[in-house]
């Protein structure tokens, strides 16, 4: 059963116990999730005629927490688990999704590890730079490698059709990284920009940072790494905008690890404009504000739109930062994966599948769907 609700949001400004009524419905969605209108756009343009959701897989262990990264040759979509009590002994693995071409077809789920990757988190597709944006030849996939007390940060090249992995990036000018989490590639330069917050710190599995929060451009094709923008509480996810002219960061504002202080901070999204290069970022400005939980992983679609990943689910807001509406998950949602028809929602233990009308903004190249026959792959 697919469950939408629509928010009026003039009682939703003037009406507390509204209010109130509406956070209870989308807290504890029926049958795990519901969704929640906030525009006619949502209805429309987001979700379509024919939009669906359902409980794919569930595993005992914390399988589906970050990533989310399709593989032509394999037909698996890529994630990271999330970590146990002890890293050590229960070390953040990659779990491979068979999700089919079929919409309707089942999944098989694998856990499994590479060389050179200790802690995966974030991930992104990858193409060796001077790949035409709109071919998807030798494609791979770079994961935000965290590491350990005793093993670097880095980023972190995989093959899974292959089973081989390289190190791309362990420091910046001789200082190694913290923990980085989110990575994104730049389809026309081939630069990978990236996130690297304090989160493996102060969850006790990496030593006490050399560097600030900050974003990373890094060209692979020459070993150039820069710094881009710092001044973060707890910076995350990253985006590009679809024409490629804006990259979205979540900063969580918080976290409930011992000796943070900055529990008071907000959770929200900033935008920068890229420079005409294609090497900076300016005109800092705040996109969005999460009202429910800490915006995680964040992804755009081909029309501008903005999703994250937050404490109530997948929130939807318009190119000008106005709410649309939620995709209400029961115990929230840390990221999600794009795919052709819809997403797949990562809870944790949970994965679930949701049909929509909207396309993510890297889903044609990176399922190989520019053209009809998929000749190019490799």
């Amino acid at each position: 059963m697919v469950n939408l609700t629509y928010v009026n949001y003039l009682q939703l400004a003037t009406n507390l116990s509204y209010v109130r009524q509406l956070e209870s419905t989308v807290e504890s969605p029926p049958n795990g999730i519901n969704f929640v209108a906030y525009q006619d756009s949502f209805v429309s343009d987001i979700l379509g005629p024919d939009f669906s959701q359902e409980l794919v897989a569930e595993t005992a262990w914390p399988a589906f927490h970050e990533a989310g990264v399709y593989n032509i040759d394999t037909g698996k979509l890529y994630a990271s688990s999330n970590r146990a009590d002890d890293v050590e002994a229960n070390p953040i693995n990659v779990t491979a999704i068979d999700i089919g071409r079929d919409a309707n077809s089942a999944v098989s789920i694998d856990s499994l590890h590479f060389d050179q990757l200790a802690q995966a988190n974030g991930a992104c597709a990858y193409y060796p730079p001077g790949t035409p944006p709109d071919c998807s030849a030798n494609q791979s996939i770079v994961f935000c490698d965290q590491g350990t007390l005793t093993r670097p940060a880095q980023l972190v090249q995989v093959d899974p059709a292959t089973n081989t992995s390289r190190v791309l990036l362990n420091n910046f000018l001789g200082r190694n990284f913290t923990s980085p989490n989110d990575i994104i590639q730049h389809p026309l330069t081939g630069d990978l920009w990236f996130t690297d917050p304090y989160y493996a710190f102060w969850q006790g599995f990496r030593p006490e940072p050399d560097l600030r929060q900050q974003i990373y451009r890094f060209e692979p094709a020459t070993g150039v790494v820069q710094a881009v923008a710092d001044g973060f509480v707890a910076v995350n996810g990253i985006e590009f905008s679809p024409d490629w002219e804006f990259v979205y960061v979540s900063d969580t504002g918080f976290a409930t690890y011992p000796g943070v202080t900055n529990a008071s901070d907000p959770a929200s999204i900033y935008r920068y404009r890229i420079s005409a290069d294609g090497k900076r970022l300016q005109d800092r400005q705040l996109f969005a504000y999460s009202d429910a939980g800490l915006p995680d992983g964040l992804h755009t679609d081909t029309e501008g739109n903005v999703y994250a990943g937050c404490g109530d689910g997948v929130h939807v807001w318009n190119p000008a930062g106005v709410l649309m509406g939620k995709i209400a998950v029961d115990g929230g949602a840390a990221n999600f994966a794009f795919v052709p028809e819809g997403m797949f929602i990562f809870n944790e233990k949970r994965l679930f599948r949701v049909g929509l009308k909207a396309q993510g903004r890297t889903v044609a190249r990176d399922f190989g769907l520019h053209r009809p026959d998929h000749a190019d792959r490799r």
